[in-house]
Formats: C-alpha cells, structure tokens, sequence
C-alpha cells in the first residue's frame, strides 16, 4: 500500500481483513484467507489487494481456504495462480483447503492440483490432520 497524506500525517491504509467474500485471519504462523460465496470476477477484484498484502513480505505462510465457496470461475483460479506466484518468488508456502467437488475438479483439469495440492481441512493444510475418535 503506499502512503497518503491526512493532515499533517503520513498514513498507509491496509485492506480491510473482511470483505463479503473474504475473511482474513492468522491461525498457527500462517495467515488464511477464507474465500466465500461466489468467486468471479466482481469477487476477484475486492480479493486481490488482500492477496496482495498477505504475500507481500519476506516468506509468506498463507492458506487459501475454499471450504465456504459455492462457485469458482477462471478469476478464482487466476487468484490461486497469482498467490502461488507471489508466494514463491519470496521464498514462502502456499496451502490450499479444498472440498468442493466441481472446484477439485477444475484444479485436477488445470494441473493446478499437482503445484497446489489440495487439502479438505485447514489442519491438514497445516500439517495438523484432525484426531479422530477411537484408540491410539
């Protein structure tokens, strides 16, 4: 973000962490973005400068969370590409959390779920999987 003046001050404004789409959150060092709804081009374009923000430093640890879409079209996809990117080009991680049968199956078309493999829970995505009931 770049500064502005306000009065005598510079101030940097930051994204908004919630967006109707969008929630921003920071769970184990790593720093989620929950999609929702529908993810178009109207979504994609409030979501980039929060992409753009939570991959901007030295060695992002960011997860992409799909669980709450219920449609994804190619700006979605150009999202995923653009954070994988971003991500890597400063020496970051990527995760993606991803249950939603069409959405899967756009990734496997693409080739996107062999550079971004998804996982169905974000403590899988961490390297956490969930405990189950029973014995150990």
């Amino acid at each position: 973000m770049s500064p502005e003046r306000v009065g005598g001050d510079v101030v940097v404004r930051e994204p908004a962490p919630f967006t109707r789409q969008l929630r921003v959150h920071q769970d184990r060092g790593h720093t989620v973005l929950e999609f929702h709804g529908e993810i178009d081009i109207a979504a994609a374009a409030e979501i980039v400068p929060h992409l753009d923000h939570a991959t901007s430093g030295p060695e992002p640890q960011v997860v992409i969370d799909l669980a709450e879409i219920e449609f994804f079209d190619c700006s979605g996809l150009r999202l995923l590409y653009r954070a994988r990117h971003r991500v890597l080009d400063r020496g970051g991680q990527l995760h993606l959390v991803c249950t939603h049968p069409l959405t899967l199956r756009v990734l496997r078309l693409t080739g996107l779920s062999r550079l971004l493999p998804p996982r169905p829970t974000l403590d899988e995505a961490l390297g956490r999987p969930e405990t189950t009931s029973g014995t150990l």
